[in-house]
């Protein structure tokens, strides 16, 4: 069948748009907000949900952006991606990219003028990156910001006074971030090797080890926050157990199909890392909430591409 069209131009189906803006890897922002505003010690407001749906909306405008900035290179190592395949068009997801991002930084704005200064900085980072930086050696850095950022992003929403008590939760999200990005290079095309999923599985293991250490302070604070002692606990191993084994698999076997399920599950491994987050924050109830969405991304995460 004929995708649907406007003035010849191709503009895909729901299915092909779920495709296009990765809309299961979306599951993994509203978290970064929560994050965020765990870290400040205060508590979600009207900001923090506005700063979230920011998030929502410039994430989604990054993919169509990359899709976009990539769409010759999909021509020739995925075809079936929806602007190679036809199914929508490059001007169609331009106006997609650009029309997301400008919902993001108007609902940054209704969140204040901090949240609206840390917004327009991540959009140009993350627009930076898709339209080249990519490439570069400083690719996984310059992702690695644009993530960080978003989690900077709820904590500026919520309280810009606390806004320091974000820095150290950011740089944990952005550690990760820098080691899924490094594996995503070797998705496609030949030349896999051990090297970046054996730096992104000491990256996990690290993470995972201060998570652990984080922990014996939690434990230690004042009796309302004692609970999120044995959350951080379990967030920490689901985020271990979701991240570490496609990292182990594609260090002992460098290969794209290894390489791809392992940047896919660190991916969904955000959820429980932004779940122990939290955790360390001592706000176990936002940690339960970010737990319960880590089985659905999964579920999601197996019906279409989260890469």
């Amino acid at each position: 069948m004929t995708p649907p069209a406007v003035g010849g131009a191709p503009i895909g189906r729901p299915s092909d748009w779920a495709e296009l803006l990765r809309l299961p890897a979306g599951l993994t922002v509203p978290g970064d907000a929560l994050t965020g505003a765990s870290a400040t010690g205060g508590t979600p407001h009207r900001r923090t949900w506005l700063a979230a749906a920011a998030s929502l909306c410039l994430y989604h405008a990054g993919m169509a952006l990359n899709d976009y900035a990539d769409r010759d290179q999909d021509a020739g190592e995925r075809p079936e991606r929806p602007l190679p395949s036809g199914r929508v068009s490059p001007g169609t997801a331009l106006t997609a990219s650009g029309t997301l991002a400008a919902a993001g930084l108007l609902l940054a704005a209704r969140a204040g003028r901090p949240a609206l200064l840390v917004a327009g900085t991540l959009t140009v980072t993350a627009g930076a990156y898709d339209l080249g930086l990519k490439h570069h050696a400083l690719g996984p850095a310059v992702m690695a910001t644009a993530r960080a950022l978003d989690l900077l992003l709820g904590a500026a929403a919520t309280d810009p006074v606390s806004f320091r008590r974000a820095l150290a939760p950011a740089a944990a999200l952005g550690a990760h971030t820098w080691a899924v990005t490094a594996v995503s290079r070797q998705e496609a095309g030949d030349g896999a090797s051990a090297g970046p999923p054996t730096g992104a599985l000491l990256t996990s293991c690290a993470i995972g080890l201060g998570l652990g250490l984080a922990g014996r302070s939690v434990r230690g604070r004042r009796r309302g926050r004692r609970t999120a002692g044995p959350v951080l606990a379990a967030a920490t191993a689901v985020y271990l157990a979701t991240a570490v084994p496609p990292l182990i698999r594609a260090a002992a076997a460098p290969a794209p199909a290894n390489s791809r399920r392992a940047v896919a599950s660190g991916i969904r491994a955000v959820i429980p890392l932004q779940a122990a987050l939290c955790a360390r924050s001592g706000s176990a109830t936002a940690a339960l909430a970010l737990l319960t969405l880590a089985p659905i991304a999964r579920h999601l995460a197996e019906r279409g591409d989260l890469t």
